[in-house]
């Protein structure tokens, strides 16, 4: 018969055997989606424990989405990618690191989630600032992300250009807008977060152009009422793609409970869980229970203006393309 020391031995050699077994996964991501994923990863964790029986546990990273991309691209080795455009992705699937067809792999093309961008301005509106007309206004300040570095940055000057194209102008007039938009940027932030702790911890520029998504961050990180959220009058659809990163899984065994984290996304927990972080679910029955949250907002797509993303990037976005013609480095 075993003494009750034995027995406990045993208990804790069992609790050992089974922390030791339990995998980790490595979630690299855009930077304004943190507070998402630590509530996204804390549900998930309790779900694949309660549906398999084992433990997992979820490392994050976070940065601008495209100095993510290339970080994972040197060798990171992510399990699972999440990020804010598909030329990330893509970007990865070209080098070999995702599947091609990724975009197959889940629904909505691999996209569980959609934002947009709109303005946080500083509390009480100083500025009167409304629209994206208001933008290029003389003596108003706007603090972005580098299209060069994060999506929040390429999105954010698509969705200015697009803005132009959608009121019926043409490519030359949206050129000649959003070039004296950037002239009101006193500094191009690094990525979502970053341009966050310009504005509101560096307390420069009249208002921040960003991911819907951004408003609860901050009211959570610098509590309520520091900002408002201004919708503007049309933006863009921006996607938040998803794909697993067969180089890391197949190297770990890791592809099945990569495939089960991206599939939670999908659950109706799992968009709940975005629809609370102001992140727009692709889930109908969950976008009409947070239907308040989301302002009706005339939307326009990359493919209505710009083709796709990749097309995108080449003309706005590569060396020597639009955006490098209308900025110049203050």
């Amino acid at each position: 018969m075993k003494t009750k020391l034995q027995l406990s031995l045993a208990a804790l050699a069992l609790a050992a055997s089974s922390l030791a077994s339990a995998q980790n996964l490595l979630n690299v991501s855009y930077d304004v989606a943190r507070e998402f994923y630590k509530d996204y990863n804390a549900a998930f964790v309790a779900h694949y424990k309660k549906t398999t029986g084992k433990d997992i546990k979820i490392d994050q990273s976070h940065a601008g989405s495209s100095a993510q991309a290339r970080a994972v691209a040197d060798g990171l080795e992510a399990d699972v990618v999440t990020f804010n455009t598909t030329t990330d992705v893509q970007f990865l699937a070209d080098k070999g690191v995702v599947a091609a067809d990724w975009a197959k792999r889940f629904p909505y093309g691999a996209s569980p989630t959609t934002s947009t961008m709109l303005f946080l301005v500083r509390n009480g509106n100083p500025k009167n600032i409304k629209d994206w007309d208001d933008l290029i206004k003389p003596g108003v300040q706007v603090v972005v992300v580098n299209p060069k570095t994060g999506g929040n940055g390429r999105m954010a000057y698509l969705a200015a250009w697009g803005y132009v194209r959608s009121k019926g102008g043409t490519d030359e007039q949206a050129a000649e807008f959003v070039g004296k938009l950037y002239k009101n940027v006193p500094v191009l932030a690094r990525g979502g977060r970053d341009a966050t702790g310009v504005f509101l911890q560096r307390n420069i520029g009249d208002v921040l152009v960003t991911f819907e998504s951004e408003v609860v961050s901050v009211n959570n990180e610098f509590g309520a009422g520091k900002v408002d959220a201004v919708h503007p009058s049309a933006s863009i659809v921006t996607e938040n793609p998803v794909a697993i990163v067969e180089r890391t899984v197949a190297k770990k065994g890791t592809a099945a409970e990569a495939k089960a984290y991206l599939d939670f996304l999908y659950s109706p927990e799992g968009q709940e869980i975005a629809a609370k972080h102001n992140i727009r679910p692709r889930n109908e029955a969950v976008l009409k229970k947070y239907a308040t949250a989301f302002k009706p907002i005339k939307f326009f797509t990359v493919q209505d203006y710009f083709g796709s993303l990749s097309e995108a990037q080449k003309v706005h976005f590569n060396d020597g393309g639009k955006f490098d013609q209308l900025y110049t480095v203050k």
